[in-house]
Protein backbone atom coordinates (compact mmCIF):
# COMPACT_ATOMS: atom_id res chain seq x y z
CA UNK A 1 0.00 0.00 0.00
CA UNK A 2 2.26 2.22 -0.96
CA UNK A 3 0.55 3.66 -4.31
CA UNK A 4 -0.46 7.14 -2.89
CA UNK A 5 -0.54 9.84 -4.42
CA UNK A 6 -0.70 13.64 -3.50
CA UNK A 7 -3.39 14.29 -6.16
CA UNK A 8 -7.07 12.69 -5.85
CA UNK A 9 -7.22 9.88 -8.96
CA UNK A 10 -10.43 10.46 -9.58
CA UNK A 11 -9.41 14.14 -10.33
CA UNK A 12 -6.56 13.15 -12.42
CA UNK A 13 -8.75 10.86 -14.05
CA UNK A 14 -12.02 12.98 -15.13
CA UNK A 15 -9.76 15.81 -16.18
CA UNK A 16 -7.66 13.24 -18.76
CA UNK A 17 -11.41 12.18 -20.08
CA UNK A 18 -12.92 15.63 -20.53
CA UNK A 19 -16.45 15.44 -20.91
CA UNK A 20 -17.69 12.15 -20.38
CA UNK A 21 -20.23 11.23 -22.77
CA UNK A 22 -22.30 8.38 -21.23
CA UNK A 23 -26.18 7.83 -20.27
CA UNK A 24 -28.31 6.36 -17.85
CA UNK A 25 -27.90 2.63 -19.56
CA UNK A 26 -23.75 3.38 -20.19
CA UNK A 27 -23.73 3.81 -16.42
CA UNK A 28 -26.12 0.85 -15.09
CA UNK A 29 -23.81 -1.52 -17.03
CA UNK A 30 -20.59 -0.17 -15.54
CA UNK A 31 -22.68 -0.24 -11.75
CA UNK A 32 -23.26 -3.59 -13.23
CA UNK A 33 -19.36 -4.77 -13.30
CA UNK A 34 -18.77 -3.24 -9.90
CA UNK A 35 -20.80 -5.18 -8.64
CA UNK A 36 -19.21 -8.12 -10.62
CA UNK A 37 -16.07 -7.26 -8.85
CA UNK A 38 -17.50 -7.86 -5.58
CA UNK A 39 -18.53 -10.57 -5.90
CA UNK A 40 -15.72 -12.12 -7.66
CA UNK A 41 -14.02 -11.00 -4.44
CA UNK A 42 -16.41 -12.57 -1.97
CA UNK A 43 -16.28 -15.55 -4.01
CA UNK A 44 -11.78 -15.68 -3.34
CA UNK A 45 -12.05 -14.81 -0.20
CA UNK A 46 -14.71 -17.41 1.03
CA UNK A 47 -12.23 -19.96 -0.93
CA UNK A 48 -9.75 -19.18 1.23
CA UNK A 49 -11.48 -19.54 4.96
CA UNK A 50 -9.17 -20.37 7.52
CA UNK A 51 -6.02 -19.32 5.76
CA UNK A 52 -3.80 -16.51 7.88
CA UNK A 53 -3.08 -14.93 4.41
CA UNK A 54 -6.61 -14.55 3.32
CA UNK A 55 -6.94 -11.03 2.68
CA UNK A 56 -3.21 -11.02 0.81
CA UNK A 57 -3.98 -14.29 -1.21
CA UNK A 58 -7.71 -12.68 -2.47
CA UNK A 59 -5.99 -9.61 -3.22
CA UNK A 60 -3.39 -11.08 -5.11
CA UNK A 61 -6.20 -13.57 -7.43
CA UNK A 62 -7.84 -10.29 -7.84
CA UNK A 63 -4.93 -8.64 -9.66
CA UNK A 64 -4.06 -6.22 -6.97
CA UNK A 65 -0.79 -5.48 -6.22
CA UNK A 66 0.15 -6.33 -2.47
CA UNK A 67 0.79 -2.68 -1.63
CA UNK A 68 -2.80 -1.62 -3.20
CA UNK A 69 -5.03 -1.09 0.11
CA UNK A 70 -5.11 2.66 -1.29
CA UNK A 71 -7.14 4.46 -3.93
CA UNK A 72 -4.93 3.14 -6.52
CA UNK A 73 -4.74 5.08 -9.96
CA UNK A 74 -3.12 2.22 -12.07
CA UNK A 75 -6.03 -0.05 -10.85
CA UNK A 76 -7.43 -2.02 -13.60
CA UNK A 77 -9.84 -5.10 -13.43
CA UNK A 78 -8.67 -8.45 -14.49
CA UNK A 79 -9.06 -8.91 -18.68
CA UNK A 80 -11.95 -11.20 -18.43
CA UNK A 81 -13.82 -9.56 -15.82
CA UNK A 82 -14.51 -6.04 -18.63
CA UNK A 83 -16.14 -7.49 -21.19
CA UNK A 84 -19.23 -5.98 -20.78
CA UNK A 85 -17.27 -2.63 -21.80
CA UNK A 86 -16.37 -4.00 -25.51
CA UNK A 87 -20.03 -4.02 -26.33
CA UNK A 88 -21.14 -1.31 -28.48
CA UNK A 89 -23.30 2.03 -26.34
CA UNK A 90 -27.00 2.27 -27.03
CA UNK A 91 -26.13 5.01 -29.38
CA UNK A 92 -23.88 2.19 -31.87
CA UNK A 93 -20.45 3.43 -31.14
CA UNK A 94 -17.57 2.20 -29.26
CA UNK A 95 -18.13 2.55 -25.78
CA UNK A 96 -15.00 4.70 -23.91
CA UNK A 97 -12.71 3.69 -21.61
CA UNK A 98 -14.38 2.87 -18.25
CA UNK A 99 -13.41 5.78 -15.75
CA UNK A 100 -12.17 5.30 -12.60
CA UNK A 101 -14.84 5.74 -9.53
CA UNK A 102 -14.66 4.95 -5.80
CA UNK A 103 -16.03 1.59 -6.80
CA UNK A 104 -12.86 0.39 -8.30
CA UNK A 105 -10.70 1.29 -5.12
CA UNK A 106 -9.62 -2.04 -3.71
CA UNK A 107 -10.26 -1.49 -0.05
CA UNK A 108 -14.11 -0.50 -1.23
CA UNK A 109 -14.50 -3.56 -2.95
CA UNK A 110 -13.08 -5.37 -0.27
CA UNK A 111 -14.87 -3.90 2.88
CA UNK A 112 -17.97 -4.04 0.94
CA UNK A 113 -17.65 -7.69 0.08
CA UNK A 114 -17.14 -8.99 3.60
CA UNK A 115 -19.81 -6.68 4.97
CA UNK A 116 -22.09 -8.62 2.27
CA UNK A 117 -20.91 -11.57 3.66
CA UNK A 118 -21.56 -10.83 7.52
CA UNK A 119 -25.07 -9.03 6.48
CA UNK A 120 -26.64 -11.46 4.62
CA UNK A 121 -25.90 -14.62 6.82
CA UNK A 122 -27.21 -12.84 9.79
CA UNK A 123 -30.03 -11.63 7.75
CA UNK A 124 -31.42 -15.20 7.79
CA UNK A 125 -30.74 -16.22 11.13
CA UNK A 126 -31.73 -13.07 12.89
CA UNK A 127 -35.27 -13.46 11.43
CA UNK A 128 -36.27 -16.08 13.50
CA UNK A 129 -36.72 -15.25 17.46
CA UNK A 130 -35.35 -18.74 18.04
CA UNK A 131 -32.52 -18.18 16.84
CA UNK A 132 -31.60 -14.64 17.65
CA UNK A 133 -33.31 -12.54 20.91
CA UNK A 134 -34.99 -9.32 18.80
CA UNK A 135 -32.98 -6.82 20.98
CA UNK A 136 -30.23 -8.46 19.73
CA UNK A 137 -30.94 -9.19 15.97
CA UNK A 138 -31.62 -5.11 15.66
CA UNK A 139 -28.48 -3.37 17.56
CA UNK A 140 -26.24 -6.15 15.71
CA UNK A 141 -27.53 -5.69 12.30
CA UNK A 142 -27.33 -1.37 12.85
CA UNK A 143 -23.85 -1.78 14.39
CA UNK A 144 -23.14 -3.44 11.17
CA UNK A 145 -24.86 -0.50 9.32
CA UNK A 146 -22.51 2.59 10.79
CA UNK A 147 -19.53 0.56 10.49
CA UNK A 148 -19.97 -0.02 7.19
CA UNK A 149 -21.59 3.58 6.45
CA UNK A 150 -18.14 5.43 8.40
CA UNK A 151 -15.88 3.09 6.46
CA UNK A 152 -17.39 4.17 3.19
CA UNK A 153 -16.81 7.66 4.37
CA UNK A 154 -13.01 7.12 5.01
CA UNK A 155 -12.70 5.47 1.70
CA UNK A 156 -14.51 8.44 -0.19
CA UNK A 157 -12.26 10.43 1.90
CA UNK A 158 -9.31 8.52 1.20
CA UNK A 159 -9.88 8.27 -2.65
CA UNK A 160 -9.80 12.37 -2.53
CA UNK A 161 -6.28 11.96 -0.69
CA UNK A 162 -7.66 13.48 2.78
CA UNK A 163 -5.66 11.37 4.92
CA UNK A 164 -6.55 13.18 8.13
CA UNK A 165 -10.28 13.00 7.96
CA UNK A 166 -9.96 9.25 6.51
CA UNK A 167 -8.16 8.02 9.41
CA UNK A 168 -10.52 9.74 11.76
CA UNK A 169 -13.69 8.41 10.20
CA UNK A 170 -11.52 4.71 10.77
CA UNK A 171 -11.67 5.01 14.05
CA UNK A 172 -15.73 6.19 14.00
CA UNK A 173 -15.62 2.78 12.01
CA UNK A 174 -13.52 0.60 14.09
CA UNK A 175 -15.76 1.47 17.36
CA UNK A 176 -18.33 0.72 15.75
CA UNK A 177 -16.78 -3.07 14.90
CA UNK A 178 -15.22 -3.56 18.51
CA UNK A 179 -19.24 -2.56 19.64
CA UNK A 180 -19.86 -5.74 17.16
CA UNK A 181 -16.77 -7.99 19.18
CA UNK A 182 -18.90 -6.90 22.41
CA UNK A 183 -22.09 -8.10 21.38
CA UNK A 184 -21.42 -11.46 20.36
CA UNK A 185 -19.43 -12.29 23.28
CA UNK A 186 -22.01 -11.01 25.35
CA UNK A 187 -24.97 -12.54 24.34
CA UNK A 188 -26.10 -15.84 25.62
CA UNK A 189 -26.03 -18.50 22.77
CA UNK A 190 -29.57 -19.33 22.57
CA UNK A 191 -29.27 -21.91 19.94
CA UNK A 192 -26.30 -23.57 17.78
CA UNK A 193 -27.46 -21.26 14.57
CA UNK A 194 -26.47 -18.43 16.74
CA UNK A 195 -22.96 -19.73 17.76
CA UNK A 196 -22.53 -20.81 13.96
CA UNK A 197 -22.61 -17.51 13.34
CA UNK A 198 -20.42 -15.76 15.93
CA UNK A 199 -17.53 -18.88 14.74
CA UNK A 200 -18.42 -17.36 11.07
CA UNK A 201 -18.18 -13.62 11.80
CA UNK A 202 -15.63 -13.29 14.33
CA UNK A 203 -12.29 -13.77 11.80
CA UNK A 204 -14.66 -11.67 9.23
CA UNK A 205 -14.58 -8.74 11.54
CA UNK A 206 -10.36 -9.28 12.14
CA UNK A 207 -10.68 -8.92 8.56
CA UNK A 208 -12.13 -5.88 8.19
CA UNK A 209 -10.09 -4.48 11.36
CA UNK A 210 -6.77 -5.69 9.75
CA UNK A 211 -7.55 -4.11 6.84
CA UNK A 212 -8.67 -0.70 7.92
CA UNK A 213 -5.24 -0.79 10.47
CA UNK A 214 -3.11 -0.38 7.17
CA UNK A 215 -5.10 2.19 5.80
CA UNK A 216 -4.84 4.04 8.99
CA UNK A 217 -1.16 3.00 9.14
CA UNK A 218 -0.22 4.32 5.46
CA UNK A 219 -2.47 7.53 5.60
CA UNK A 220 -0.13 8.17 8.79
CA UNK A 221 2.83 7.73 6.98
CA UNK A 222 1.56 9.47 4.21
CA UNK A 223 0.53 12.68 6.17
CA UNK A 224 4.23 12.70 8.19
CA UNK A 225 5.90 12.50 4.68
CA UNK A 226 7.62 16.07 3.85
CA UNK A 227 5.76 18.31 1.11
CA UNK A 228 7.46 19.77 -1.73
CA UNK A 229 7.09 22.89 -0.05
CA UNK A 230 8.90 21.74 2.43
CA UNK A 231 12.02 20.12 0.61
CA UNK A 232 11.81 23.61 -1.17
CA UNK A 233 12.42 25.17 2.31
Amino acid sequence: MNNFDSDSPSENDWEDRGELAWNEFDWEHYLREQDEMIHRYIGFYEQLDGRNDRLDEAAHRMGWDEDSWSSDVDFEPPADSIEIFNEPSSAGEERETDPYTLHKNPVFIATKGIFLTLTHRWQRIAERVDNVPQKTALEFQSLLHRAEQQSMFAIAALDFGDYAMAISLLKRALRELNACFALLNKTEVGSQTLENYRKHATPRLFDLREIWLRVMNECREELERPSDDDDQD
